[in-house]
């Protein structure tokens, strides 16, 4: 089963289809009228299509169980054909695009098995995802944006360590297609901090992230340099990353890192584990990214 965990909850919503032909106008007639002998075609359907919806993870071996906080299933006919439409609604880390499905499959079944004693010539086609919504595919990333990384670390350094997180966090933001123009660097130095910061900004720096230097050691002065520097903080952006993080490790409540523009730059504060740095990128990309399209006067929901 895929791991999952480094992922965040978010609204996923799908929509499957499938399509079930009968074979002769009887047929349909019967169902339409709720004739057919083994009981309402449509309302058996939507009960079994409702059960395979949550029990999809208990037959699809690599689907993961998941809350299914909406589920509606609706049928429409046309001439000879009886469509299906299942639509899901979740709240997790991963999608519902084989649960609606699933469901589709299951609803078309359950009509074959109440029909095939009126119709020999029953044929079920087309069960396809129809639409999905949520995750981070649902979220452009806002094109041409350069970027700093600039590690804070005396060990780092002075050489008596192997920097990590720095290259961690510069491999995720080229993920993301945006282009790591600079990356340094540099001791634990409140002053040094502080004129990297600002000359990246002069420099005309799209997004500057500090790695390192977000802990409470006496060293630590990342956040105390950066914060008098922001011309407008955006607090929900670190609370995001100590929740997702409280929920891995119980210590990243710890973390004191910031963030926010100084003028039109985006600077974010990361902790200098790799693990630390690798999973607030996790929790704030590519939601974060959002910023530069409000900033161009794009729409936003």
């Amino acid at each position: 089963m895929v791991n999952i965990t480094h992922k965040s909850n978010t609204l996923r919503e799908a929509v499957a289809k499938a399509v079930i032909m009968v074979s002769q106008q009887a047929t349909m007639d019967a169902v339409v009228n709720r004739k057919v002998p083994k009981g309402d075609v449509f309302e058996f359907s939507r009960a079994a299509g409702l059960l395979a919806v949550k029990k999809t993870s208990d037959v699809i071996p690599d689907c993961h169980p998941l809350p299914v906080e909406y589920t509606n299933i609706s049928f429409n006919t046309e001439g000879l054909e009886i469509h299906i439409r299942v639509e899901v609604h979740t709240i997790y880390k991963t999608g519902v695009e084989v649960e609606a499905m699933h469901g589709a499959a299951i609803a078309a079944l359950t009509m074959y098995d109440m029909l095939k004693p009126l119709d020999k010539g029953i044929v079920i086609s087309a069960i396809q995802l129809e639409s999905k919504k949520g995750g981070k595919s649902d979220h452009a990333v806002a094109s041409g944006l350069h970027a700093a990384v600039i590690v804070c670390s005396d060990s780092v350094s002075g050489g008596s360590k192997q920097d990590e997180a720095g290259k961690v966090v510069k491999s995720k933001l080229e993920a993301f297609h945006i282009t790591v123009s600079a990356a340094e660097i540099i001791p634990d130095e409140f002053d040094l901090i502080q004129q990297k910061a600002l000359s990246c900004v002069k420099e005309g720096c799209n997004l500057l992230v500090f790695v390192g230097g977000t802990g409470l050691s006496p060293r630590d002065v990342t956040p105390d340099a950066i914060r008098p520097l922001l011309t407008r903080e955006i607090p929900g952006v670190m609370e995001t990353a100590r929740q997702y993080g409280q929920q891995r490790m119980p210590h990243a409540m710890l973390s004191r890192g910031v963030s926010g523009f100084i003028n039109n730059t985006l600077v974010i504060t990361l902790p200098g584990s790799t693990k630390g740095a690798a999973e607030t990128m996790d929790a704030v990309f590519p939601y974060i990214l959002h910023v530069f399209k409000v900033a161009e006067g794009l729409r936003h929901d």
